[in-house]
């Protein structure tokens, strides 16, 4: 490996500790420690996916036992009614927010975590999601719902905006010999999240439950300090390369061969490239597919198989009591688990194997399997194979969680590693636009189904046809990427220039026992991987529970 020399280490130097300056890596640092602080944190704000566990209880705050209804009142009298128990449906636009002010605050920011580097963006990050939790559950204290909404909606989606984007660039700078495995690391952490977050909620809000609180407000308090904590001590663990270092013995791969540049694109220049654009709409129509169906995958499985999930092949859904509803709203529930492990591992597997295969190979998969499944889902429901329809749609969750942790490393190939975070940032505004557009068509579409009179357990046929051609479209999106322009690859002295700037009089670098190697864990990075991997470990078994009811 390549390394700095002692006189080269950055602790002696002026400046706050968050500086860049006092991140950048001395001589023995282990590039292994990175991403478990990269985990620290996305298993944090993953939770935003987990956020539905709070609604029922919010629903009933003030009535306790059962909702103290208001049918008439309109969204914006929720907003400040304290008489009233909120709707469901008004609370789930926390969802809206968390996934709209991510992009938003990415593209906002980016450019800035670039500079600042990632431990100011992550404690910045720490004290928007921890701050904004607790400023949520001031909201629900006195119920406001608008404190709830610009608490942790708001100001904790700039906390996930800045949190989701902190490691990527450095990641891709540590491993540039397995950017697709590096990303895929951490991102699997934001799919992550709610598999820890939404178990741990359960037990708080029962342990904090009274009979005058339905113990929500407490769950964020304490969930708040938690995250705080955690996303704090990820953020201080980062640590950048210093400016030239790669693997020791690593060789660039060919340009003509992989895609992959060897120049760099200014972040001004990025957007003017059709490149950008097209990767844009790869990854807004590859998520828009799949954030539809995990919105409605509890009702999906419940409306299609019905009494087929409680031993009664004949009884459909309109038919079944109140008792085996319940019933089977629990094993639905196992099958949201089920897909949300499926997007984990998708993150990892996909990433990884994205290292292998090339990036646009890696999304050839995604639209051409994604589409033959969609297509093959009516059938698998007609037929009423739960086997197979489960399995598909866990394969479909794989590629979409798949998408997003391959979607760094591909702009990384594009337009090189100088400003890919902030790219990647400003890319972000496709996941904002697909959290719209995938819920709406699945909903709207159920929705006008039920109108015409559609049988419950066809729903979704159609549905399944449309995503078909989304996907399609982002196959032809993805056909038409290649090398970006030369003329817009940024000179030699360009690099060098700000590369120097970011290093602020960092020592040359020099050749030595820099980490240990390529790859390999020593004792530090084992016990660091170890205080990530067990909370992770814990939610994958609590997962793997719920999800056994399907069967």
């Amino acid at each position: 490996m390549t390394t700095i020399s002692s006189a080269g280490t950055m602790s002696g130097t002026g400046g706050g500790v968050l500086d860049r300056e006092r991140t950048i890596a001395t001589a023995g640092y282990n590039r292994w420690l990175v991403p478990p602080a990269a985990l620290c944190i996305h298993l944090c704000i993953g939770m935003a996916y987990g956020f539905s566990v709070f609604w029922l209880p919010l629903s009933r705050a003030i009535g306790l036992s059962s909702p103290k209804a208001c049918p008439d009142i309109s969204l914006f009298q929720e907003l400040f009614t304290t008489t009233c128990d909120w709707k469901v449906a008004s609370m789930g636009w926390m969802f809206t927010l968390f996934f709209v002010l991510l992009g938003v605050s990415a593209a906002i920011w980016g450019g800035w975590l670039e500079r600042v580097g990632p431990r100011k963006a992550g404690v910045v990050a720490a004290l928007c999601w921890g701050g904004g939790l607790l400023i949520g559950a001031f909201g629900v204290y006195v119920h406001q719902l608008w404190i709830m909404w610009l608490g942790a909606g708001v100001i904790g989606g700039v906390g996930l905006g800045l949190g989701y984007i902190s490691p990527v660039s450095t990641l891709i700078k540590w491993f540039p010999d397995h950017r697709g495995m590096a990303t895929g690391m951490a991102i699997m952490g934001f799919g992550g999240g709610a598999m820890i977050g939404a178990p741990l909620a359960n037990l708080l809000i029962n342990y904090f439950k009274t009979p005058t609180s339905v113990g929500v407000w407490e769950t964020f308090a304490a969930m708040g300090v938690i995250y705080f904590v955690f996303m704090m001590i990820g953020a201080f663990a980062y640590r950048v390369t210093p400016a030239g270092w790669q693997p020791d013995g690593w060789t660039p791969p060919s340009e003509k061969k992989s895609m992959i540049s060897e120049h760099h694109v200014h972040l001004n220049d990025a957007h003017k490239t059709p490149q950008f654009w097209l990767i844009w709409w790869v990854l807004c129509l590859n998520v828009s597919a799949g954030i539809g169906v995990i919105g409605m995958a509890s009702p999906m499985l419940q409306e299609i198989f019905a009494g087929k999930l409680v031993g009664l092949p004949d009884v459909g859904f309109n038919a079944l009591n109140a008792a085996q509803k319940v019933q089977i709203a629990g094993i639905a529930a196992g099958f949201a688990g089920l897909l949300s492990l499926f997007n984990i591992g998708g993150r990892f597997f996909w990433a990884s194997l994205s290292d292998y295969i090339g990036r646009k190979n890696t999304y050839y998969c995604f639209f051409l399997l994604g589409i033959v499944l969609y297509a093959m889902a009516p059938t698998f429901a007609a037929v009423g194979s739960k086997l197979l329809f489960v399995s598909a749609f866990c394969v479909i969750l794989s590629m979409y969680g798949g998408g997003f942790a391959t979607v760094p490393a591909y702009l990384a190939d594009m337009f090189g590693t100088q400003f890919v975070g902030a790219i990647h940032g400003r890319l972000l505004t496709a996941w904002s636009t697909a959290g719209i557009i995938g819920p709406v068509v699945v909903n709207y579409i159920r929705e006008f189904q039920l109108q015409a009179g559609v049988p419950r357990d066809q729903l979704y046929n159609s549905t399944m046809y449309i995503l078909c051609a989304m996907l399609a479209a982002g196959l032809i999106c993805n056909f038409l990427i290649k090398p970006v322009n030369p003329k817009w690859h940024m000179s030699e002295g360009q690099v060098a220039k700000l590369q120097a700037a970011s290093a602020k009089g960092e020592a040359a670098v020099q050749h030595g026992s820099f980490g240990i190697g390529k790859g390999g864990l020593d004792i530090r990075a084992v016990l660091f991987w170890a205080f990530v991997g067990v909370p992770l470990a814990w939610g994958v078994w609590k997962t793997l529970e719920s999800a056994a009811k399907i069967f």
